[in-house]
């Protein structure tokens, strides 16, 4: 009864999730739509009528590749769940692995094969983002090639990172007793907190080239202001970001002694001296107003909760069955729980994902307010537009579509807040 009654829980969530997605996406589609033939007056004089309708098409290219991709996730989800995927692959791995090198190597050989499956499902729509729609609008600068080293390096990575962690939580859930879930948890949150400290080092130099930032002019003024901010950094980076998009971005990265600055090249090029300080300025905001450090207390909070909950349920045979799997009566279950945690809490999450998408806005509202007092704040303002023009944003969003799934405020909102100060 408890396992029918979760199935049915869970497929009315995994729809729900999935219709309103598809609403949401079908409300801003027609709303950009609607205003895509007038730039809004605010941005009159900085946006021409043919970057709006640019930024319009690839907002709606966007948005209708992510109605297949929502929907081909949702038949993913239910043919690994209810329709009984998951519970044949565990079947053919428990059998191939587990007579023969133990319960261990079971579990992760199972994480591994799962895990190679919903890459191979993936490839083909990461393939079409990148080398159509990022292509159609100008925005790609990656071959064939170099999308192929990156997926071979972040497969190796994956492996490299991916497997010792889960052998420690698969290991503990077996032999820390009940308990398990809070030594897993301590676990998870130390080898989160290493890779923040080798991530720039180690992990980011395989994948871009970092080099230290030569305008002197530049790096005296961003010297200046971190000083002002209170805040120290291992060096000043520029990162190649334009061999693979035209995209611009700047942020902080690294923990301790490896924290440090990166802008793209590409941010640079584009933007003025002023302009890039009140870029990094509001970056600076979110650490003066211990943005970081919530979020991160925030994720690891919420991280106990789930391995908690999971503690709980890898011991409920409903739960196992609810969601399509018979668990094993002479093999561990803590691979299968896993799994079947990963898989199903994303629709449970969902609905909840507003109100983080709240607080994530009201963050950028308050490190532009620290911004325009560190730096200019017409300086601050005109690097919105010009990264909103290049990066080829909208101006004109629905205001539900915002509500829900924006983490920054739309531009119109955030320049009228700066005005107000």
């Amino acid at each position: 009864m408890q396992s029918m009654t979760l199935t049915l829980i869970f497929a009315v969530f995994v729809a729900a999730a999935l219709l309103t997605k598809l609403w949401l996406d079908g409300r801003q589609i027609r709303h950009v739509a609607r205003h895509r033939e007038q730039v809004p007056p605010a941005f009159a004089d900085e946006v021409s009528l043919e970057q709006h309708q640019r930024a319009a098409a690839y907002t709606i290219d966007k948005l209708r590749f992510g109605l297949i991709t929502g929907a081909v996730g949702s038949a993913v989800l239910i043919a690994w769940t209810l329709l009984g995927g998951l519970h044949q692959l565990n079947g053919w791995v428990r059998d191939l692995v587990l007579p023969h090198w133990g319960g261990l190597a079971y579990q992760l050989a199972l994480l591994g094969a799962f895990s190679l499956i919903s890459g191979v499902i993936d490839l083909p729509l990461s393939a079409w983002s990148t080398f159509q729609i990022e292509q159609k609008h100008g925005f790609n600068r990656m071959t064939w090639a170099m999308w192929w080293g990156d997926l071979i390096k972040q497969t190796v990575l994956g492996v490299a990172l991916g497997a010792p962690i889960a052998a420690l939580i698969l290991w503990l859930m077996g032999a820390a007793g009940r308990q398990w879930w809070l030594w897993a948890w301590a676990a998870w949150v130390a080898f989160s907190l290493l890779l923040m400290v080798i991530f720039p080092i180690f992990i980011a130099p395989l994948f871009n080239k970092f080099e230290p930032l030569n305008d002197e002019h530049l790096a005296q003024h961003v010297t200046n202001l971190m000083k002002r901010c209170g805040f120290k950094a291992k060096g000043l980076f520029v990162m190649d970001g334009s061999r693979r998009s035209a995209h611009a971005n700047a942020y902080f990265t690294g923990l301790g002694a490896s924290k440090r600055v990166v802008f793209f090249d590409t941010l640079l090029k584009k933007l003025s001296h002023g302009e890039v300080e009140a870029v990094l300025a509001h970056e600076l905001g979110h650490f003066k107003h211990k943005h970081v450090l919530k979020r991160m207390i925030m994720m690891f909070v919420m991280s106990l909760l789930g391995f908690a909950l999971l503690g709980w349920l890898s011991r409920q045979v409903w739960f196992y069955q609810g969601l399509g799997v018979n668990p094993n009566m002479a093999a561990p279950n803590d691979g299968l729980a896993l799994l079947l945690f990963m898989l199903a809490l994303p629709s449970f999450m969902f609905f909840v994902s507003p109100v983080f998408a709240y607080f994530s806005r009201r963050d950028e509202y308050q490190a532009d307010a620290y911004a325009c007092q560190q730096a200019a704040r017409d300086d601050l303002a005109s690097a919105l537009i010009k990264l909103y023009k290049d990066n080829s944003s909208t101006l004109t969003p629905d205001p539900v579509y915002v509500r829900f799934h924006y983490s920054h405020p739309p531009a119109s909102e955030r320049l009228a807040a700066m005005a107000a100060l």
